[in-house]
């Protein structure tokens, strides 16, 4: 195994064991991947069977585009976890992390004629950058593979109908933030829409935001200052909590 390979597996499982100590999980259903280096685009996937915050670098599963176990392996691989995942993988080369959540506030949004509005600071990261999927069940057809890629389109966050919440990062580090993000977006917009009437933001304030969180890199207005390195602080402070409750998400 490359170095590559087991700095990946080691995020990945991180990546498990956040979604779990976030309170985001579903008992041993859905499913996190990472894409391997190479053009084989092997990802790897949860061991069907455990809970995530079993989960470890050395347990997690290899496999093709075709589901198939690249390596032996004494755990099965979710069958809708591989339908979402290998769609995603196959069409978008920047989405090497793919993180789908059946959480409680993302699954009620996902129910919501309105989907997500941009309510708050931390909804308008989303802003603009949101696909929709319909609900078709079960996402056991592979015939659903197709849709799934045009409705995501070029976006980094999608909204599965009466189904749940769907990221892709560039690293798992991207993914996982914005998926803690995007489940506290959907937390607050129902506590607003519950507690009265709400506001919302005019459209260049909330494109402007997007812009701050998404493209910290672009030129900037005189006196106008950007934040380049929150992310990666983020997740590093993330793993020091990991090593300090949960070390053996490592192994």
């Amino acid at each position: 195994m490359s170095p590559a390979e087991w700095n990946l597996r080691q995020e990945l499982a991180a990546c498990y064991r956040l979604i779990a100590h976030f309170g985001m999980s579903d008992l041993i259903f859905t499913h996190i991947s990472v894409r391997l280096p190479g053009p084989e685009h092997h990802f790897l996937i949860n061991p069907y069977g455990l809970m995530f915050d079993e989960i470890t670098a050395s347990t997690v599963v290899k496999i093709d585009l075709r589901g198939n176990p690249v390596e032996p392996a004494p755990y099965p691989v979710n069958p809708a976890g591989f339908v979402i995942h290998s769609a995603i993988h196959g069409a978008r080369e920047d989405a090497h992390c793919v993180l789908h959540t059946h959480t409680r506030a993302g699954c009620a949004v996902a129910a919501l004629d309105c989907g997500l509005l941009p309510l708050n600071q931390i909804s308008m990261e989303f802003y603009g950058r949101v696909g929709y999927h319909a609900y078709e069940g079960i996402a056991l057809d592979m015939d659903e593979q197709q849709r799934l890629v045009a409705d995501l389109g070029e976006n980094s966050v999608m909204i599965l109908r009466n189904h749940g919440l769907l990221t892709v990062g560039s690293t798992v580090a991207e993914a996982f933030l914005r998926m803690y993000y995007l489940e506290k977006a959907c937390e607050i917009q129902l506590a607003a829409q519950q507690a009265g009437q709400v506001i919302l933001p005019p459209h260049e304030v909330c494109v402007h935001t997007e812009r701050q969180f998404n493209a910290p890199t672009r030129p900037l207005k005189e006196g106008e200052l950007s934040d380049l390195d929150g992310m990666h602080l983020a997740w590093a402070a993330l793993l020091r909590l990991l090593d300090r409750v949960a070390p053996g998400y490592r192994d």
